[in-house]
């Protein structure tokens, strides 16, 4: 039987990342990648696994060269690293395989370094390989003639995490999404019928994650609306147990904006403790939303920005992902972005400039069109070629909206018009649970203002920039003084920490961009 070790490499400092806010939040990495615990649950009886998430531990190449199998996943901005350890790994020997989303849309990225590469889905063919290489005739390409039954899928094995260093823990719904945006990938590694996981499956899952005492969890679903009636009726029982267990998880997730149409969905949301919701609004122009075929979010019955305050007003924080550079965007676009986010008062903003994925739309499109820069190092940020705009005034008014929107004032503008002027009420089921049981609302804002202010010491103590500091300082004065509320100060103490991540990796980006142009 094999000796297996499945490695998550370490990202670049990203959006998602928090990397420049765990330090201050006393955590390595933010979540932990859903796939391998899930592996590790596929793999057969006999074999061991062990899994190394690069973000939390170092790599100990000595370990990998007495394994039988070191298998890696990873996303795009994974790449470069996936082939640094790949490389040291051929050197040793190592026999490797990777699977994941990046080698799902670029198959030869691997080439000569990987023995066997896994596209797509893996639940049936990663016992199929197994079998197989202990027989000594594995394949070099697997991939699944259907997709996964999602009511088939076992618990993941979170014990073998290192739980204690994550942020959140990730617990995964369904998979595919029904819409067809132009330049996502999703519907080619999970198609456009969802398919979801049990309530009962999902309750087990939860119950493994309690015991590695994880508190929150993200649902990294890429659209947990995909399927509204059956996400309803798994939400229900979701809602049920965290009701009978007194509220133990709280989480944030991804959906689409239609969530603001259906009314039913959002109170089951809210009923389920799902506090935050991160919806791809992608561009306040119209134009730009029915080029790339994002038609869910063409105006209806009203604008944009009155959808997501209907989400907001319902409890539910949004946050967003926004993309500059489509084809019918110039440059007013930078401003349209900006205004967007001070109308809606979001706070945590993706912006990206549009990046075409292979075997995307997107994709085939601009090769076909010759917009399509095949430099893999991508010196303007983006193998996008624009059209209404030069690469330098796409680069250039991207890293500027950056700058703007972590901009210290403009983002606790709007932090404190979301929850002091329109006295947004997070959690309301929650809250209204714990009006019925003031024991246990007791029991949660003790530990809420204990960890507040153990978190806000630490903020105190680790930001080097003292202005910052004043800042913080200020802003959760002001907090404690209008919404004396332990549960939302330990928030805003969270998004003291989430800003000085995004405020710090935004201008290092400018730095990085100024140097470029000085040369």
């Amino acid at each position: 039987m094999a000796d297996i070790v499945l490695i998550n490499p370490r990202f670049q400092v990203s959006y998602w990342g928090l990397e420049h806010a765990l330090p201050l939040l006393g955590k390595k990495c933010n979540l932990p990648t859903a796939c391998l615990p899930l592996l590790a649950a596929l793999t057969p009886a006999g074999h061991s696994v062990t899994i190394v998430d690069e973000n939390v531990e170092p790599i100990d190449y000595d370990r990998l060269a007495r394994a039988d199998i070191v298998g890696l996943t990873g996303m795009t901005v994974q790449r470069a690293r996936m082939l640094e350890i790949l490389r040291e790994l051929k050197t040793r020997g190592v026999f490797t395989i990777v699977g994941g989303p990046w080698v799902s849309v670029q198959e030869d990225y691997f080439d000569g370094l990987a023995d066997a590469i896994f596209v797509g889905e893996a639940e049936t063919t990663w016992p199929q390989f197994l079998e197989e290489w202990a027989e000594g005739r594995h394949q070099y390409r697997y991939q699944q003639a259907e997709p996964t039954d999602m009511t088939q899928v076992p618990v993941p094995r979170y014990d073998l995490l290192k739980a204690k260093d994550y942020l959140f823990g990730s617990v995964q719904f369904s998979r595919g999404c029904p819409f067809q945006c132009e330049f996502c990938d999703i519907i080619v590694t999970f198609g456009r019928r969802p398919r979801l996981k049990t309530s009962a499956q999902v309750i087990a899952e939860l119950e493994a994650m309690r015991k590695q005492h994880l508190k929150i969890a993200f649902i990294v679903d890429d659209n947990l609306i995909g399927n509204k009636a059956a996400v309803k009726e798994l939400l229900r029982e979701l809602a049920a147990w965290q009701v009978a267990e007194g509220y133990p998880f709280t989480f944030f997730t991804e959906a689409s904006l239609n969530l603001a149409e259906d009314e039913e969905l959002i109170q089951l949301m809210d009923a389920a403790n799902i506090v935050t919701v991160f919806i791809g609004i992608e561009s306040p122009n119209e134009e730009s939303l029915r080029e790339t075929k994002k038609y869910q979010n063409v105006k209806k019955t009203g604008s944009i920005v009155d959808r997501v305050r209907t989400v907001q007003d319902a409890g539910i924080e949004v946050w967003c992902g926004m993309i500059v550079g489509f084809d019918h965007d110039d440059t007013r676009i930078f401003k349209a972005q900006h205004e967007f986010l001070r109308q809606t008062d979001i706070m945590h903003a993706m912006v990206g400039m549009l990046s075409a994925i292979p075997k995307t739309p997107l994709h085939a499109r601009l090769k076909n069109e010759g917009r399509l820069d095949l430099d893999d190092e991508q010196p303007f940020g983006t193998n996008v070629i624009p059209l209404g705009m030069t690469r330098e005034e796409l680069r250039d008014g991207y890293v500027d909206l950056m700058k703007e929107l972590y901009d210290p004032d403009f983002y606790f503008e709007r932090l404190e018009n979301l929850f002091l002027t329109r006295k947004f009420d997070w959690a309301r089921a929650r809250n209204a649970y714990w009006r019925k049981h003031p024991w246990r609302k007791l029991k949660s804002q003790s530990v809420d203002a204990v960890l507040a202010t153990g978190l806000f010491l630490r903020l105190m103590k680790n930001v080097p920039d003292p202005k910052l500091r004043r800042i913080y300082r200020r802003r959760m004065a002001t907090m404690l003084r209008r919404r004396p509320d332990p549960s939302l100060l330990f928030i805003c103490v969270i998004k003291c920490a989430m800003h000085y991540h995004h405020y710090t990796m935004s201008r290092q980006m400018a730095e990085k961009h100024q140097l470029i142009n000085t040369f």
